[in-house]
């Protein structure tokens, strides 16, 4: 059995006329099954995505130079597939085994994507290696077949993607890359004879052996929901010795191939996309689009919000010009309008108020002089003018002055201010108080005679003002004072 690569990338699978038939039935039949479960598990699993798949534009969008922690780096995987000795770098009549047979394996991953093109894996494989007809020694074939149980292999693998940069398209929909590691294998191989004996190629360790080996690998991925990809891929292992199939021959170190059929599970939030399929143009270009519509759609906004203004604006002046009438009409020609007009019909001429009424008649004022005589009338009672001590009642022999003065008030309406001041003698307030009331007694008498209270003022000084010395008796007498004045 032989197996061949086409110009399409298809692997195809040469049977040779030598093959067990019962043996490769039953190995397709496990392969089978296990390919078809995870097709079946990947379309539930896609299924069961619907739901975040109809959101895909929103989560497929992550803002331009984020982070790593935008986005689900970290990925399982599970596969299983064909193991073979044949690899595409050589020819059946150069292996060990002339007859590589097909068998069984499977294996499993975890890949950290720390790049959208770029990741690091760690990757599991078992499974078992076959080949019958040795290379004979001398014409003779040694061994009939051997049988190698892969029981682990382990390696960390470099994983380069091909990344997505096409501007109209959200995430990869197929993702290829390729991928090369460092790793090592535990096997057993089991040798039978031409003359059917069967031994360990290994007589010590219960014939296993460790080895280190270099995984090579190609494939493709396939993005059937967000966060879910089908691994379709061939990779060479390269063993560093010739152990493998337990048979030294032409001094070539053993490889095999593993054609295999996966799935892989981002991990993380489901809201956030998957480095590895993520298209970081895309993103861009969304946002240049999203920038320029935001951009329209609030120069817009503003242009329809101006609009209204000016709609309301033109609603408010017709409503004031349908109004205007009524506010501007003046049927009397006072000009006060008719709505604010509280005295409509008011006659031609007259002067009114901003209600419209009638202002009262305000009579001419007449100026009054003050004469000389008048000056002596007021200054005759301010000289025969007295008090009791300490007491604000006048003396009577001050009033025919004071009738004089109130006479004067009487006929020219004079304006009289009465300010009465005492001496230094008693307290601020006591002579406060009777200065106050000495002038205050005046006014009253002057009333009494018929003069105009509201044109006469009296306020009382104290002891403030002088105009005399109050250190002598004459001076605290000249003190003792109500002075007049006419205005």
């Amino acid at each position: 059995m032989a197996l061949m690569l086409t110009n399409g990338g298809m692997f195809i699978i040469k049977i040779n006329m030598y093959l067990n038939i019962n043996k490769m039935k039953t190995n397709l039949k496990k392969a089978s099954l296990l390919l078809t479960g995870i097709l079946v598990g990947s379309k539930l699993l896609a299924q069961a995505q619907t739901p975040v798949d109809t959101t895909r534009a929103s989560t497929d969008y992550v803002k331009p130079f984020s982070g790593s922690d935008a986005f689900r780096t970290w990925s399982i995987g599970v596969n299983g597939g064909l193991l073979t000795p044949y690899t595409i770098f050589g020819s059946n009549r150069n292996q060990d085994f002339t007859h590589p047979q097909v068998q069984f394996g499977y294996g499993a991953n975890i890949k950290d994507q720390i790049l959208p093109s770029f990741g690091i894996s760690a990757s599991f494989l078992a499974g078992k290696l076959e080949g019958q007809n040795s290379q004979p020694v001398n014409g003779n074939a040694l061994y009939a077949s051997y049988s190698t149980k892969l029981n682990y292999s382990a390696a960390i693998n470099a994983e380069y993607d091909l990344a997505n940069i096409n501007w109209h398209v959200k995430h990869m929909g197929v993702l290829p890359y390729f991928s090369m590691g460092f790793g090592t294998m535990n096997y057993k191989p089991v040798l039978t004879g031409t003359d059917g004996s069967v031994g360990n190629f290994k007589t010590d360790n219960d014939g296993k052996i460790n080895e280190v080996f270099l995984p090579v690998g190609v494939g493709f991925k396939f993005n059937v929901a967000p966060g879910i990809n089908i691994d379709l891929g061939y990779q060479v292992n390269f063993v560093y010795s010739d152990n493998a199939d337990g048979y030294n021959y032409g001094g070539n170190d053993d490889k095999f191939s593993y054609a295999h059929l996966g799935l892989e599970f981002a991990l993380g939030k489901a809201s956030k996309p998957q480095l590895a399929t993520h298209n970081p143009v895309n993103s861009m270009r969304e946002e240049y689009l999203w920038e320029n519509r935001n951009t329209k759609n609030t120069l817009q906004s503003e242009i329809d919000a101006e609009k209204a203004k000016n709609d309301q604006l033109r609603n408010d002046l017709n409503t004031t010009n349908a109004n205007l009438a009524k506010f501007t009409t003046d049927s009397d020609g006072d000009g006060v309008p008719d709505f604010y007009d509280k005295c409509p019909n008011t006659p031609a001429g007259t002067k009114v108020d901003g209600s419209g009424c009638p202002l009262p008649v305000v009579k001419p004022d007449v100026k009054v002089y003050v004469t000389e005589q008048d000056k002596e009338v007021v200054k005759e009672a301010i000289r025969n003018l007295e008090f009791d001590f300490g007491k604000s009642t006048i003396r009577e022999h001050s009033f025919p002055s004071l009738d004089k003065v109130a006479q004067l008030l009487i006929d020219k309406k004079f304006h009289l201010k009465l300010a009465g001041y005492t001496d230094n003698v008693g307290s601020v307030s006591a002579n406060l108080r009777l200065s106050k009331n000495r002038a205050e007694a005046i006014k009253t008498y002057l009333v009494s005679k018929g003069a105009d209270a509201s044109l006469i003022t009296a306020e009382g000084y104290g002891k403030s003002s002088p105009i005399a010395s109050n250190k002598t008796a004459k001076g605290r007498q000249i003190n003792r004072r109500v002075e007049f004045s006419l205005y």
